[in-house]
């Protein structure tokens, strides 16, 4: 019992490195920034969920499905990188996303386009990106169903406590203002430009040392 506790934790530890809640909030913050109440916490709901998903499908058949489709860990992380480093570049740059571009006029369609980063980038590659999935991998990897349990369960509190600082995060731009946001915002931009970029490098080790 005391084994399988001590496991869980590690799980967890090794999920929250990975994705870490906190680090992600300003993100959030800074892709649902002209974006109501309701369709903030329908982004977070649905971005948690989404991830939430992914990690389980591919905890419980990532390999088949990297073998299926013919894919690389190192592929999926150069190409998640290039995701992420353009959304960071755009908001570097200070530039609007196209989403905030739309005719206002048709409320359902803006809000449909405003929800849309829950998928991407916040779904994936940010929440549930070639990192998270790989550590899902590789905990689950034993192959008992204890283990993929054990996985799930730990990744599940994580998606739980991410929805909760992303719903409190709207308190956070009450308090700074829209100015201090939009120089976070930048600052995020920079930093997810950093992150792709990373991304990008260890998935050229990785094809280095498959070729190698």
């Amino acid at each position: 019992m005391t084994s399988v506790f001590f496991h869980s934790l590690t799980v967890f530890t090794g999920f929250f490195a990975i994705m870490n809640p906190i680090a992600n909030v300003p993100i959030f913050l800074s892709l649902t920034a002209d974006d109501d109440t309701g369709t903030t916490k329908a982004v977070a709901r649905r971005s948690v969920l989404l991830a939430f998903l992914i990690v389980v499908l591919f905890a419980i058949a990532g390999r088949l499905i990297f073998t299926l489709f013919g894919m690389t860990l190192p592929a999926f992380r150069i190409t998640g990188g290039l995701i992420v480093f353009l959304i960071g570049f755009h908001m570097l740059q200070g530039n609007q996303s196209s989403l905030h571009q739309l005719n206002r006029e048709d409320n359902q369609k803006c809000r449909e386009a405003a929800l849309s980063v829950a998928v991407s980038p916040l779904a994936m590659p940010i929440l549930a990106g070639p990192g998270t999935i790989a550590t899902a991998m590789n905990f689950a990897a034993k192959g008992s169903l204890l283990a993929v349990a054990i996985t799930i369960g730990a990744f599940a509190i994580l998606c739980a406590i991410t929805y909760v600082c992303f719903v409190l995060g709207e308190k956070f731009v009450t308090f700074i203002g829209v100015g201090a946001l939009g120089v976070i915002t930048r600052l995020m931009g920079l930093i997810l430009a950093v992150i792709g970029t990373q991304m990008v490098i260890d998935g050229g080790q990785g094809v280095l040392k498959l070729v190698g």
